[in-house]
């Protein structure tokens, strides 16, 4: 084991990995943020920490089954002559799951509908929290089916190197989930944006799930533009009482 770490070759596998991991993190961060705030306050850090351990979990679970994670892209029926595999399922299903949460939080939003802040009138029911984590759990193991299975053709029978790639990955989200679950709660306009990511995540999933390939480049080239164009935003609203002064 020693011997593996020793090899400068292993050290950049593993931060080429562990940047992989970070990088297609960000969208599973985004949905996090989205499903804790339906919460109450007090329990959305606890939330948001317990959901992305037990993400860190299915990942992990992932890589310890290669045989079967390799069975993935095997097709298992032809549906208007497209081979669909359980990996094309995953992601069809997954994407539309997206699609119709989007859609929901959009609408309740636009409706004004109150989040729950504590316990009492108007919150939701304890069971709401097995609800969020469950989401959590789920759309994490479609987010990063991809991304398992790339790792595991760059990084072949290098299991130990995958996994602290993950482990890092998390730690990451781990650090970042909190601020920015509480910059999209405390801007409505940033969290209506999220919500767009949501959709144009969902979609790019089906699309992916139907063999319709899309760069992934074109999708964080988008959502970093419409980040930039909402940063600007921000800022002149922030500057607008010293323009009136």
């Amino acid at each position: 084991m020693m011997d593996l770490w020793l090899d400068p070759q292993v050290w950049i596998l593993l931060l080429t990995l562990s940047t992989i991991e970070i990088v297609l993190g960000i969208d599973n961060l985004v949905f996090i943020s989205i499903a804790v705030s339906k919460l109450p306050a007090e329990r959305r850090e606890f939330a948001r920490k317990f959901g992305i351990a037990v993400a860190c979990i299915t990942r992990i679970a992932l890589l310890l089954t290669l045989a079967w994670l390799a069975g993935l892209t095997s097709e298992l029926f032809t549906l208007l002559g497209q081979g669909i595999s359980v990996r094309d399922l995953v992601l069809i299903l997954g994407g539309l799951f997206l699609l119709v949460k989007g859609a929901m939080e959009i609408r309740d939003l636009v409706a004004g509908e109150p989040e729950p802040e504590s316990e009492g009138v108007g919150t939701r029911p304890m069971a709401s929290f097995a609800g969020v984590i469950t989401q959590i759990a789920i759309i994490d193991i479609v987010f990063s089916l991809d991304s398992v299975i790339a790792a595991v053709g760059m990084a072949g029978d290098y299991v130990p190197v995958m996994v602290v790639a993950i482990l890092v990955a998390v730690s990451v989200m781990l650090l970042a989930a909190r601020p920015l679950g509480q910059f999209i709660d405390s801007n409505p306009t940033i969290k209506m944006m999220a919500l767009a990511f949501i959709l144009l995540i969902g979609a790019y999933l089906v699309l992916e799930g139907l063999d319709v390939h899309v760069p992934r480049g074109y999708i964080y080239g988008a959502m970093g533009f419409s980040a930039l164009v909402e940063c600007l935003n921000l800022w002149a609203k922030r500057n607008l009482p010293l323009r009136e002064a």
